[in-house]
């Protein structure tokens, strides 16, 4: 009879103490969600398309595209100055000699072609 108790109170321990936890589980559930909350939120503010990290490399490429913007804008204003001096209503004429001589590999009688090495 000694023994059964024995057997018996030793299954029950494990019972009792699984309760209490499962109670304190259910007392600290706010906790324990808030913990989660806060390492999912972390893990995601630094890995994953909408990350920190991904948003610097953004500025950057932001950054190096408007400077790529701003040159290819000064070009097509220059191009365009350019070509306006090469229109039938106003030619610019030394502009037109400029790139015949250039173009066509002509020079005046008095000019030395310099070539630089």
């Amino acid at each position: 009879m000694h023994d059964s108790l024995e057997l018996m109170s030793f299954f029950q321990k494990p019972r009792s103490a699984f309760i209490q936890n499962r109670s304190s589980l259910r007392q600290n559930w706010v906790f324990v969600a808030g913990v989660f909350l806060c390492i999912y939120f972390t893990y995601f503010i630094v890995q994953g398309d909408r990350s920190y990290i991904r948003l610097l490399g953004l500025r950057s490429a932001i950054t190096r595209s408007t400077d790529d913007y701003e040159k290819l804008k000064i070009e097509r204003t220059d191009l365009a100055r350019k070509v306006d001096m090469l229109r039938p209503g106003s030619i610019n004429r030394d502009y037109l000699e400029e790139r015949a001589r250039f173009m066509l590999g002509y020079r005046g009688s008095g000019e030395v072609d310099v070539v630089k090495k």
